[in-house]
């Protein structure tokens, strides 16, 4: 373990909780680590650790994400969990006065070890119990062939199509969508889009994608519930987003050290940026000077908030966020994709650490506007596979990721799943068959797993609540069309070596088709008003606030390594509405005391453990009941030196309304696509709107 020299911090937020309402303006920026060039050969001895950075807040862990390490997204009550590759990297978090303790110490023996047991599992067992039998990790040409395979047993049940933007290496990105009479796209369902592979080495969202098509198309006319759901909805699945990355990654020989040449461990894309320097741009993607490193982050990619904290501006980071907005033809495929549907409902896979993660990915964003029917949906789903549910931000900001764009643009409510504990690709038997079927040791072990939140986003997504609807009436001969066309602004875009620059604005135009065959139509589609202008979430406060509780510290002070407690215990409504609890604990001198918060059932629920003084940990939306308070002595902690501290409690931010009402235009056209007639439409979500006969015009005098 590195010596102790952490940076001062602020409170941290572990429960599952609300963002408190904020202005919507674009995220502050904090300094990420000026360009440099990557690992060189001469680490390549370095053994990788999984280490635990001593990182409590979300601004901390922002911080750590700004530094461009190998981050990962798994948050413990100590920190935050980061791949070691090389001693620059243990320099950067030194520079940064940061310290951390060893998880793994040897990363790539786990590694290694994990594709033992693939290759034991797949002597072992014959079919798996997934849909598809399978037993082991797909390849790119696997998944390619299997989409082709569904598609000639299912003809009436699977459309594939491939996305206009091939890739920097030449490939082409394969989609396939699943309802009742599949080719027939302009139906007016609601879109579910399944994602994966946009981070190469998470190779479990491949196969929980693709188990996920094999139980639509084997349940429909079996399973009452799945036939539902293809009769009534369009599944849309991109198993592979990142086919150059995922096919670099799955095939490559594994060095088994972790190493800038060890492919197996490549995240990004295959793009050379711009600003790599000429001696790192030669080669081919799987064998080139900057090895693993070379590509973009599509997940930092999207035009959304693009350019701001938790992405680096390095071109050799693993975060790298592309040189510009929406620049890589992987992330322009899914945009063009999104935007000529009315994608509804939309979950990204990614891995790792057992988490269903909503907008905003950014915490001074400020809450959705759709705040409790996201929070809702989330818990629905969490609740089947028991990860944990929270607002991206709650992580660490992630600017320019998926769901940053498609919600606050569109209106669909999109989900990050990072699946499973412990590792981007763990034993398959774990990651793919466990989790996505709710087996031991998976944590949705008897709830579900995966296949039944996969299978709750659906149902909702049916629902009407979740989305728009337009109802009216058109001859059959005719097309209508709903469009609108509009520009926003990036994040300040933070520049290397921290200069934070003036925002970037980018353009959208979505625009989508029905075929009304029957001459009355029901449409699917979002809010006309986006997400971005339409406001944030909050609420009035229904009572007072509890009063400051001062904490009891008990007699006499632990010895340095231990710890004491005390407790405290909300109260809630009617009598107190408590938005926030603040537990404020700080000493006299340079002692260092830390401080976590367990519930009434022992678990971790808020922690702060800097350097700070005080030490604030905050709980948002607590639940009345007892707390305990553990105060843990990790340096100089003496008599002299004691602990004071107290539980202050604040009111909710209240609702912001913009007041703000988007249009869709909505028209009617020929089969030579002239348009006859157009009206606007504004649709809320969850509202339905009737707007007659589209293709008849407006009367002169008529208000229509």
């Amino acid at each position: 373990m590195v010596t102790r020299t952490r940076a001062a911090a602020t409170a941290v937020v572990l429960s599952g909780a609300l963002l408190a309402a904020a202005t919507p303006t674009f995220a502050g920026a904090s300094a990420p680590a000026a360009p440099t060039a990557p690992t060189t050969s001469a680490d390549d001895d370095y053994t990788t650790k999984l280490v635990t950075v001593e990182v409590t807040s979300q601004k901390a862990r922002t911080k750590v994400a700004g530094l461009g390490l190998d981050v990962t997204s798994k948050v413990t009550p100590k920190g935050l969990q980061v791949i070691l590759h090389s001693k620059a990297d243990e320099k950067k978090l030194r520079d940064a006065g940061l310290s951390w303790k060893v998880k793994d110490a040897d990363l790539a023996k786990t590694v290694r070890t994990n594709r033992a047991k693939d290759r034991a599992y797949d002597r072992r067992v014959t079919r798996s119990g997934l849909p598809s039998g399978r037993t082991t990790y797909r390849t790119l040409d696997e998944t390619n062939a299997e989409i082709d395979a569904l598609a000639r047993r299912y003809p009436g049940l699977v459309r594939t199509f491939t996305l206009p933007n091939r890739t920097v290496d030449g490939r082409t990105v394969r989609g396939f969508e699943v309802t009742t009479d599949a080719k027939n796209i302009e139906d007016g369902k609601p879109v579910l889009v399944m994602m994966g592979a946009i981070h190469a080495r998470e190779w479990p969202t491949v196969d929980h994608t693709m188990e996920f098509a094999y139980d639509l198309l084997q349940g429909y006319g079996r399973d009452a519930r799945i036939t539902k759901i293809v009769k009534n909805e369009r599944v849309i699945f991109v198993p592979v987003v990142n086919p150059d990355g995922f096919h670099v990654s799955r095939s490559a020989e594994p060095l088994g050290n972790f190493s800038q040449f060890d492919y197996e461990m490549k995240r990004k894309n295959c793009s050379i940026s711009s600003a790599t320097p000429e001696r790192f741009r030669g080669g081919t993607c799987d064998d080139n000077p900057a090895g693993r490193l070379r590509g973009t982050d599509l997940n930092r990619n999207f035009p959304g908030f693009w350019g701001g904290p938790g992405a680096s501006a390095t071109w050799s980071s693993d975060t790298f966020r592309g040189d510009g907005p929406g620049s890589e033809p992987e992330t322009d495929n899914m945009r063009k994709l999104i935007s000529s549907r009315q994608v509804t409902g939309l979950i990204s896979n990614h891995t790792y650490s057992n988490l269903v993660l909503r907008p905003p990915s950014i915490a001074s964003t400020g809450a959705s506007p759709d705040e409790p029917l996201y929070k809702a949906l989330g818990e629905s789903m969490t609740n089947a596979n028991g990860y944990t549910n929270q607002a991206s931000y709650q992580l660490y900001d992630t600017s320019g990721s998926t769901e940053d764009w498609s919600y606050w643009i569109t209106g669909g409510l999109g989900f990050t799943f990072e699946i499973s504990p412990n590792g981007f690709h763990e034993a398959y038997e774990d990651a793919v068959v466990a989790e996505y079927l709710g087996k031991a040791p998976a944590a949705g072990a008897g709830k579900g797993g995966n296949r039944e939140a996969y299978l709750r986003m659906a149902e909702a997504n049916m629902n009407p609540k979740y989305h728009s609807t337009i109802v009216g009436k058109a001859p059959a001969s005719r097309r209508l069309l709903l469009s609108k066309s509009f520009t926003s602004q990036t994040s300040p875009v933070i520049q290397p070596g921290g200069v934070v620059g003036e925002p970037i604005t980018y353009a959208d135009t979505l625009t989508s088709a029905l075929d009304p065959k029957t001459g009355n139509f029901r449409w699917a589609v979002n809010p006309s008003t986006r997400p971005l202008v339409a406001g944030r979430w909050g609420r009035d406060a229904l009572a007072p606030q509890q009063p400051t509780i001062t904490l009891t510290n008990p007699e006499g002070t632990p010895a340095v390594g231990q710890s004491e407690r005390t407790t405290f215990t909300i109260e809630g409504m009617p009598k107190y509405d408590n938005a926030k609890a603040e537990v404020r604990v700080g000493w006299p001198g340079g002692a260092d005391w830390d401080v976590y918060i367990l519930d009434a059932d022992g678990n971790t629920v808020g922690s702060a453990a800097s350097l700070a003084n005080p030490e604030v940990a905050v709980l948002i939306d607590p639940k009345p009941g007892q707390y305990t308070v553990v105060v843990e002595n990790y340096e100089g902690g003496n008599a002299a030196e004691d602990w004071t501290g107290e539980v202050r409690f604040l009111a909710p931010d209240p609702k912001i309304e913009t007041g703000i009402k988007e249009s869709w235009t909505l028209s009617c056209v020929d089969k030579r696509d002239r348009v006859l007639a157009t009206r606007e439409v504004v649709v809320d979500r969850g509202q339905t709107v009737d707007v007659g006969n589209v293709c008849q015009k407006p009367k002169k005098g008529s208000k229509k």
